[in-house]
């Protein structure tokens, strides 16, 4: 989702026997590239021919079966539906987990991020609870689930509130983080522990990768699109404000989290000033 950065196709030079001839050929390739990212077509590269080298040829002769290509022909078909049904159970089982943590995190609230949430769950869809071992990080591929969930509801609301572009930066970007953050409220009692398992060193790469794709898809709402070392400073402070309000939510008791979001309104004003951001930069670059 990073759709400020760089996006370039290498498309890299590989050679192969061919099975006559005792040189390398590149087989002849045509690149089409996806329309998100370019709209020309990559021309296929010439096929270099034997007789353009200095070096000597050796070429083999073969037998052709003459039956050969009936026999390829009929047995095309059967080794289609082989791989359909090779990947028939992968999906079968993948839906089983989507379920299964679907069906969790009704009983988060009860029994928190945990396996005992997991198994509620598998029992609610109707499957054995033995399925929970098939998961290799439990707790964390709750919270990840969760974390998945609602980073899709965001980027929906981005796509189809066009209020959004009639919006300041600063206003947009306020508005889009407490909209995440309200997501977060029903499970506020037990979000301390889902933010212990997302700090556990194994489930430390996911995390940040989840945070990083959410900063990103909020900048760039907030019409963002710059390339420079400005786009990780941007990114970086954007972090901070968020994982701060986060934390300060935490501990609000106030009526519907009102001291949260004018703790986050002040954070993003700050971070708008010029003189407090250069100095948040220098101070992180520092630390």
């Amino acid at each position: 989702m990073y759709r400020t950065a760089a996006k370039r196709l290498l498309c890299g030079a590989r050679y192969y026997y061919n099975g006559n001839v005792g040189l390398r050929f590149r087989p002849p390739q045509i690149f089409i590239p996806s329309s998100r990212f370019s709209t020309s077509e990559t021309q296929p590269l010439p096929i270099p021919h034997a007789t353009d080298r200095t070096i000597p040829v050796v070429v083999t002769t073969e037998t052709e079966n003459p039956n050969s290509s009936d026999s390829s022909a009929s047995s095309s078909p059967s080794s289609s539906s082989t791989a359909d049904d090779a990947t028939k159970p992968r999906a079968k089982y993948e839906d089983q987990h989507t379920r299964v943590l679907q069906a969790s995190l009704s009983y988060v609230l009860k029994l928190g991020w945990t396996e005992a949430a997991l198994v509620a769950g598998a029992r609610d869809v109707g499957l054995s609870p033995s399925i929970v071992g098939s998961f290799p990080r439990k707790e964390a591929a709750l919270v990840e689930y969760f974390m998945d969930g609602c980073l899709q509801r965001l980027a929906d609301k981005i796509d189809s509130d066009e209020s959004l572009q009639n919006l300041t930066p600063s206003d947009c970007i306020s508005k889009l983080i407490r909209f995440r953050l309200e997501m977060q409220a029903p499970y506020i009692s037990t979000w301390p522990q889902a933010l212990s398992i997302q700090a556990q060193p194994v489930n430390v790469p996911t995390s940040f990768k989840q945070r990083a794709v959410l900063v990103d898809e909020i900048w760039h709402a907030a019409g963002d699109n710059a390339s420079d070392i400005d786009w990780y400073a941007k990114r970086t402070i954007l972090g901070g404000i968020y994982s701060t309000t986060e934390i300060y939510m935490l501990t609000d008791t106030s009526p519907d989290f009102r001291d949260t979001w004018a703790f986050l309104d002040a954070r993003v004003k700050d971070a708008f000033d010029l003189k407090k951001t250069i100095q948040e930069v220098i101070l992180m670059l520092l630390l």
